[in-house]
């Protein structure tokens, strides 16, 4: 049996099967609706009603509580993409199905965490592991997007239309809250652009 940790300072607030759930939750909402700059650790032990030693327990940093966040919206993609990317289904099937794992892992948040790409702070090397995360998951949208069209140029700009239409969703939810965002209509959406020419 675990020892007991210092008792909260207030009832649960949030949402979240433990502590650093919490956290994030409050460090979303924050980060969305303050901005992330504006935001002190101390802000976001205070919505989680935790001391803010007790949040460090859990994040050692404010940019590893952002890096938590931005991997949740892009993990589960790149591991669902990279099951699929193994060229024994139609590429316009596997487009379809990466799609809409997509578009509703950067709904899945109550906060739209994926406004956060544009920070100027994730081009630091915290960041790093993300980014490599998110251009891999291009990437592969990309090669399905060659295999769908083997006519196009390997450096054709055209390659990239799936995976930003299903980014595309980051500014609309943005842009129109409280609106139901349909997953696989936004998903089917991407994938009939690689029929433009």
């Amino acid at each position: 049996m675990s020892a007991p940790g210092r008792p909260r300072l207030v009832d649960r607030r949030r949402p979240g099967a433990t502590p650093a759930d919490e956290i994030l939750d409050a460090a979303a909402e924050l980060f969305t609706t303050r901005g992330y700059t504006a935001t002190s650790t101390r802000a976001i032990a205070d919505a989680v009603g935790i001391r803010q030693a007790s949040l460090y327990t859990h994040f050692r940093t404010k940019s590893a509580i952002l890096v938590s966040l931005l991997d949740s919206t892009v993990g589960p993609a790149l591991e669902q993409a990279r099951r699929l990317d193994d060229g024994s289904r139609d590429p316009r099937e596997v487009l379809l199905t990466l799609a809409t794992i997509d578009v509703e892992g950067l709904l899945a948040s109550r906060w739209n965490v994926g406004m956060l790409y544009v920070l100027p702070e994730v081009a630091g090397e915290d960041f790093e592991g993300f980014r490599a995360a998110r251009s891999e998951l291009r990437g592969i949208y990309r090669r399905l997007v060659a295999r769908c069209r083997p006519d196009l140029d390997p450096d054709e700009p055209s390659l990239d239309l799936p995976f930003r239409v299903v980014e595309s969703v980051i500014p609309h939810r943005q842009d129109h809250p409280g609106v139901v965002i349909d997953a696989a209509r936004w998903a089917g959406a991407a994938t009939r652009v690689v029929d433009i020419d």
